[in-house]
């Protein structure tokens, strides 16, 4: 072999090398970037499922506190639709009272007893006069109604006699079922105040009288 042929041999052979060591250098540096780029991206689908876990906590809590609302509203409507139909019935009951036929009545006043000046308590002869009336009731045993009116005179505010009324109204409904056991949802307690005066508020026999509870059964 020549010399040139020699150098030619060798400088191709020097090339063959020189280009495999840049063909590996190449690949090592491709290599180096595609996983820099791996681990970038599995970082970030890390972090990703971490928020998306976060995310379904967030919502599962969410979830809980949505159900828990949900139930106490469904509690507060059986609530609400239990007293709706409980205010119902006392009303229906009430009309079927006061459309009812009267079948006697008496009046608690100063002619038989005594009402005394802003007071509400029955007295002695109260009590007898109740009394007599509950029996006739229990002895009828049928399911009758009792339709109970508070009244005052017209002395003081409008308002208080309003309730005096009613506190007179309520005594005797109490007395009746605490005394004979008269079921309270057949009794209806009405207050006038001083609205249906039966006599001259000017006097004081006058206003004595109008300080009265008038006890009426109805069939």
């Amino acid at each position: 072999m020549s010399k040139l042929s020699s150098w030619v041999v060798i400088t191709f052979a020097v090339a063959l090398v020189a280009s495999g060591c840049a063909t590996k250098k190449y690949v090592s540096k491709e290599v180096g970037a595609v996983n820099q780029k791996v681990e970038t991206l599995s970082d970030s689908v890390e972090r990703n499922q971490e928020r998306i876990g976060r995310n379904e906590d967030s919502l599962n809590r969410q979830g809980s506190e949505i159900q828990k609302v949900d139930a106490k509203a469904d509690e507060a409507g059986q609530l609400a639709a239990s007293a709706h139909d409980e205010a119902e019935r006392a009303f229906n009951e009430a009309q079927r009272a006061m459309n009812g036929k009267l079948l006697y009545e008496i009046t608690l006043s100063n002619d038989k007893v005594n009402f005394a000046f802003n007071a509400s308590e029955l007295s002695p002869d109260a009590q007898m006069l109740v009394d007599e009336l509950a029996e006739k009731v229990k002895a009828d045993n049928r399911g009758l109604w009792i339709e109970i009116e508070g009244h005052t005179d017209a002395t003081g505010e409008a308002n208080y006699n309003k309730e005096l009324g009613l506190e007179r109204a309520v005594a005797v409904r109490d007395y009746l079922y605490q005394a004979h056991g008269l079921p309270l949802h057949r009794i209806s307690v009405y207050s006038f105040g001083e609205e249906q005066p039966v006599s001259d508020n000017t006097s004081r026999d006058g206003r004595s009288r109008n300080r009265r509870v008038v006890v009426k059964v109805l069939e």
